[in-house]
């Protein structure tokens, strides 16, 4: 390695970075940007960097050992994928440990179209909201870094609103059992501004099915809409038609009340 090279690694380890872009390279060192692309090429020849996209890399730290294989948590990877970002749907269901399923996809929000990826066995698939469905989310800390994550709140409300995402219903139904410290007013708030009429019968639904009792059930009823959604829309419409939520229950009560394993 060059002392260009070696000074550039130390300076970036320096500022606690572990995933890095041309423009950290070039600041690092201060050299041109065509100069600071061939010296990430350099360390990528040499295993210092590992790509993750294009201007993109990780740096590997000397605890990966001579084959130079390493990869960050996911999350923080995910947040140098898209921008702006949040971590949602199935992702956060395990991170707040609501699920215990273990999800191989990590699955974020943006507001931008960005392709799905496989990174280190690991696929990363992106949900482009409107701008007025983007919102729910704080910074929490990883590691050394901050990503976007949603809130507990947030989460239930985008699974409601995008089901697949998350597992199914069911998943969202235990999601909902597992739940000690949701703060029902946000969650009715978040899901009445989502403006999503489906994912309001579901959650009101669910909250019937679990004998929650939410805050606003009169504005939450107005939100309605008028024709009838699939309670699970990753699953066919058998079912029955319930005129009370307009739903099509195309999911078995017990199936639903199926708590997992989470209390093993």
């Amino acid at each position: 390695m060059s002392k260009r090279e070696a000074l550039a690694l130390t300076r970036l380890a320096g500022q606690n970075k572990t995933v890095v872009t041309i423009t950290d390279i070039e600041r690092s060192v201060n050299i041109s940007y065509d100069a600071a692309k061939k010296l990430a090429h350099n360390l990528v020849q040499k295993k210092w960097l590992d790509r993750v996209k294009g201007g993109t890399y990780l740096i590997v730290p000397l605890a990966a050992g001579e084959r130079g294989e390493y990869t960050e948590h996911e999350f923080i990877i995910a947040a140098h994928l898209a921008e702006p970002m949040y971590i949602s749907y199935g992702s956060t269901l395990n991170h707040y440990n609501l699920t215990e399923q273990v999800p191989m996809t990590v699955v974020a929000a943006t507001t931008d179209r960005v392709p799905d990826r496989e990174i280190h066995n690991v696929q990363y698939r992106f949900v482009t909201l409107t701008n007025a469905k983007f919102f729910g989310y704080e910074p929490v800390a990883i590691g050394s870094q901050q990503v976007n994550i949603a809130t507990v709140e947030k989460t239930l409300v985008d699974c409601a609103d995008h089901p697949e995402h998350c597992g199914g219903i069911t998943e969202l139904s235990k999601a909902f059992v597992n739940a000690d410290s949701v703060d029902y007013a946000t969650l009715v708030g978040d899901l009445l501004r989502l403006g999503n009429g489906a994912a309001v019968k579901r959650i009101v639904y669910l909250a019937d099915l679990h004998d929650i009792e939410l805050p606003r059930r009169a504005d939450l009823e107005e939100a309605f809409t008028t024709g009838y959604s699939k309670l699970d829309p990753t699953r066919a419409d058998d079912g029955r038609h319930t005129s009370d939520y307009r739903l099509i229950v195309n999911v078995t009560e017990d199936a639903l009340r199926t708590r997992g394993s989470m209390d093993d």
